[in-house]
Parts: structure tokens; sequence; C-alpha cells
């Protein structure tokens, strides 16, 4: 009885261990979709204002019941051990009954220039930002 196996097997067995050679020296890090340059060189978030009431038209469930918006301009922070450019939101959100709920603040983290999070703890974050009125956040419908 001859125990072989097929080439077609073998390849087959051997497609992992060739892909596994490709991935040679790099970092066993996390996985980002961004180019992640790390601590150094981010690039200013031109389109922010844009980018920021586009991601809140989708993120607030009401977004036409915006009141009392206010932003800071981006400001470079450390964020997670990296430098990050950041912007600061505070606002007022009307509820489905009528009722506003009072001032939240929330910081809007950008990676390589564009939007890539919105956190909710921002007091650290957003300590000492000097805001300005942010109508268009309040003009925002569905």
């Amino acid at each position: 009885m001859q125990l072989g196996i097929s080439s077609r097997c073998l390849a087959i067995l051997l497609v992992p261990v060739a892909l596994a050679a490709c991935t040679g020296n790099q970092d066993a890090r996390s996985v980002s979709f961004t180019d992640d340059r790390g601590v150094s060189d981010q690039s200013y978030p031109n389109n922010y204002r844009t980018e920021i009431l586009a991601f809140m038209r989708t993120y607030l469930n009401n977004p036409g019941g915006v009141r009392e918006a206010a932003m800071a301009e981006p400001v470079q922070r450390t964020v997670g051990g990296r430098l990050r450019y950041v912007s600061c939101l505070r606002y007022a959100v009307r509820e489905a009954d009528g009722t506003t709920r009072g001032v939240g603040e929330r910081a809007a983290v950008h990676v390589d220039g564009r939007l890539d999070r919105l956190t909710e703890n921002a007091s650290e974050l957003c300590a000492g930002s000097a805001y300005a009125p942010f109508p268009e956040l309040e003009k925002l419908t569905r």
C-alpha cells in the first residue's frame, strides 16, 4: 500500500507556508486601515468641519435636535501614546419627547488628516480648548 500525496494536495498544504513567508519582518502590533505614521508628522485635518458634520448626521439619533453647538479648532494632543489632531465639540441634544439633554463634550480624533473616531470621554483631551459657535451642527437634518 502506497501513501502518496498528490501534487494538488501538496500545493494546498504549502500555500499557507508561502503566505506566511511574505509577512516577513512586520510588527505583530495591531492592524490599521489608515497609514498610521505614529507620533510624528501628522497632517492637519483641512476638511475637519465637513467630515465632522457628515459623521454627526449618522451618529446622532436626532440630528435636527442639536442646540448650543460649539467646536474648538484641531490641536495636537497625545492619544494612546501617539500624536493626533483633536477637535473638541460641545452640544446639547433634544430628545424625542421634547426635553433637552445637558451639554455634552466629545473629542474628534484625526489620523493623517482624516476623521478617525469620536470619543465620548473627552474631558482630559479637551481641557483648555477654546470653543467657538458651530452653527452648521445646529442646522443638520437627516
